[in-house]
């Protein structure tokens, strides 16, 4: 994989610097000063009244890796960035000993190398603080290019593959994370502050459960059986709700084993709560406190653009029954959402596919997903579901045929999934017998679970749970449309064999800075800083001109 011209000239470097008797791959390096304190601490010079502002008396020592180098004869300028910034450092032959500016600097430190500079603060022509150096050293030699400065890396595919590079070239996509970090742990401590106790449960299952969802399968070599990669860990959670636990949380992967698209990814992440002695209104108003709780924190506005879309996350949020948005969205006469025949005739008049074997709440949801999912724009509660659609849900009182549950939607989307849970261990039962039925039509229905059965046969108490998509969550908060985009290293399709290969990405590869060429047999690098020109200057006049 390091047959690449480019790659091989940059090993060569690395080995002139080895016979220079310097290691390119040093390990003691201690950072000294971050580029933010660095700015931060020397802004005084800038009020300097002074023709040249500087400050010989003190020294500072960055690290980071080169993003630009623009050399000047015996002089040069470079920009390094680390995890807080960018800085300007400038350097010139008769600062550094003798014959290291032209022999070591100047022809073997490259954009992409991660150095270490020590120096004093003082401020250019132009009014940027910049620092001096007196010292220069090599921390990490790249023998990699990075794409090249004015083409970027743009590329999707390589961006999601190697988020590595991406967070090199695009400094913002680190921002991203970090607010998807802080927003973990708001959440963490929200729980922790009202009594929950984080919790972890099996992330391999014997029965794959607490979903209607398709499973990974793997296999566990001692036991001889197989295993079910967790789908969901509520099932778990319940029981030790059962044991005495009353709160608990957890914030975990699932897996399921389904298609890929803008909003799902076969890995994710989830918050599962589960809080005895209360319903799921009590989850309602604790979810808008949590949200009430990140816009504080986070010092979001209330009113936030997705997309092309205006959301107002203003509390309290709007609550609607599954059966009034139906009926709001899809035009459909009320006494027709649980008479079959004629709620199949009004699906086929919409020109949607109505498979008679469903039952009334799996035709409902083709009408919601249809008319009603994408209106959703505001933060909204959608509660009342079709108790067929709900085979983890405690009935409602009054209407058995409807569940105690809720769902939450933002922008059209699924955020969060909450209710009632059942604790009637015959009525579990025989739900997870009418789910093993649908199996020949629904390959996402659920398997028989004879131990959480079991569990609930001790007695749970009257329970209420929530699960909260964190990615979804955190597309919603960053302005983020494919969930690819707040996962640091989203599911692909397998790569080619890099071994074999040797080439660069084409987002990578070096193209002339004048016509755009990215032949590499007739490219050449620049002498001054980063790029390549063409060898046959006519030729790349000629493209230029054309282009």
């Amino acid at each position: 994989m390091f047959n690449n011209q480019y790659i091989q000239e940059r090993i060569k470097k690395a080995e002139t610097l080895r016979e220079n008797g310097i290691n390119p791959y040093p390990q003691n390096v201690k950072k000294d000063i971050s580029s933010k304190e660095f700015l931060e601490k020397f802004s005084y010079i800038k009020e300097q009244d002074a023709e040249v502002k500087k400050d010989e008396s003190v020294t500072a020592t960055l690290t980071g890796r080169i993003k630009f180098i623009r050399i000047m004869g015996k002089a040069a300028f470079a920009k390094i960035e680390d995890s807080e910034g960018l800085v300007q450092i400038y350097y010139n032959r008769d600062d550094l000993p003798d014959g290291y500016y032209n022999n070591i600097v100047k022809k073997l430190f490259e954009v992409g190398d991660i150095i270490q500079v020590t120096g004093f603060p003082f401020v250019t022509q132009t009014g940027e603080l910049t620092l001096h150096a007196k010292d220069i050293k090599i921390v990490t030699k790249a023998i990699h290019p990075l794409p090249e400065k004015f083409h970027g890396l743009t590329d999707q595919e390589i961006r999601y593959r190697q988020r590595y590079l991406d967070m090199i070239v695009n400094p913002e996509v680190k921002e991203i994370f970090k607010l998807r970090s802080k927003i973990v742990s708001i959440i963490r401590r929200f729980f922790e502050d009202n009594g929950f106790l984080e919790v972890e449960t099996p992330m391999m299952h014997p029965i794959p459960g607490g979903a209607n969802a398709r499973p990974f399968v793997t296999h566990h070599n001692s036991l001889g059986v197989d295993r079910f990669l967790r789908v969901a860990p509520e099932l778990y959670l319940k029981r030790l709700v059962v044991g005495g636990m009353e709160a608990v949380f957890e914030v975990n992967r699932n897996f399921r084993n389904e298609g890929m698209d803008h909003t799902h990814n076969p890995e994710f992440t989830m918050l599962e709560f589960y809080w005895a002695y209360h319903t799921y209104e009590d989850l309602i108003e604790l979810t808008q406190k949590l949200f009430e709780k990140l816009f504080s924190e986070l010092n979001l506005p209330t009113k936030m653009n997705y997309g092309d879309i205006e959301v107002d996350f203003s509390t309290p949020f709007r609550r609607v029954k599954w059966e009034d948005a139906i009926v709001e969205y899809s035009g459909i006469d009320r006494d027709k959402l649980r008479d079959k025949e004629a709620l199949i005739e009004f699906i086929k008049s919409k020109g949607l596919e109505a498979d008679s074997s469903l039952n009334i709440g799996k035709l409902q949801e083709v009408l919601f997903d249809e008319f009603v999912e994408k209106e959703l724009i505001n933060p909204t509660f959608l509660t009342h579901y079709p108790v067929d659609i709900s085979p983890l849900a405690r009935r409602n009182d009054q209407d058995p045929e409807i569940a105690d549950r809720f769902e939450f939607f933002i922008a059209g989307k699924e955020i969060a999934n909450g209710f009632n849970e059942l604790n009637d261990p015959i009525d579990q039962y025989n739900r997870f017998k009418a789910q093993v039925e649908q199996k020949d039509s629904d390959d996402e229905a659920m398997h028989m679970d004879l131990d959480f059965v079991r569990a609930l046969s001790y007695a749970m108490p009257p329970t209420a749970g929530e699960g909260i998509g964190i990615d979804r969550l955190v597309m919603m908060l960053t302005n983020q449309h494919s969930i690819r985009d707040v996962l640091l290293f989203p599911a692909m399709r397998p790569e080619k064999d890099l071994e074999l290969s040797g080439e660069l990405d084409s987002s990578d590869k070096p193209k002339c800075k004048k016509c755009g060429n990215d032949k590499e047999d007739e490219l050449k690098p620049a002498k001054k800083g980063k790029g390549y020109f063409c060898i046959d200057v006519a030729a790349c006049k000629k493209r230029a001109s054309e282009k």
